[in-house]
């Protein structure tokens, strides 16, 4: 007899359609009770993992922006610290080679003017000794000269005391 009855699934039997529901519920409590919660926990743990990791990644994102930025604000100041020595490093290379060329100038200058008064000095020395050599000879040959036209003493000595009042007056 219970074959008898038709089965449809477009017109279900109120017994069926009542465990049906039944058992539909006492699944939906035992899945909420049960298995909702940790996968809700589950989930949230993962989309906080995930905003975790994006909030991470945006932080290094900044954090190489900055660190770009700064690289580069500090090869902008290596470059104007490298111009600047470089600059320095012209200067003290002009600066050095023009006291040198100074230097050399004023030695240049101290040895000619060294070498002028030594030969100011040389000359004077030869003229010195040409005038005293000449004055030498001068007394020799007058003194011959004399003796020959001097015959005595008193003449000599008339004659020096007449030079002597010569030299006296110049």
């Amino acid at each position: 007899m219970f074959f008898l009855l038709e089965f449809s699934p477009i017109k279900p039997d109120y017994g069926l359609l009542m465990w049906t529901s039944i058992i539909f519920c006492l699944f939906w409590y035992i899945m909420a009770k049960y298995s909702f919660g940790p996968i809700a926990r589950a989930l949230k743990s993962r989309e906080d993992d995930i905003q975790d990791s994006l909030d991470e990644a945006k932080r290094a994102k900044e954090e190489m922006a900055n660190l770009k930025a700064e690289n580069e604000k500090i090869l902008a100041e290596a470059r104007l610290e490298r111009a600047q020595i470089l600059k320095e490093g012209k200067e003290i290379k002009n600066s050095m080679i023009s006291e040198a060329k100074q230097k050399a100038k004023d030695e240049a200058q101290r040895i000619v003017s060294s070498a002028k008064l030594e030969i100011e000095s040389e000359k004077k020395a030869a003229l010195l000794e040409v005038k005293n050599q000449v004055g030498t000879m001068a007394t020799d040959i007058a003194e011959k000269v004399l003796r020959k036209e001097l015959g005595g003493q008193a003449d000599h000595e008339n004659y020096v005391n007449k030079l002597v009042g010569e030299i006296k007056l110049n």
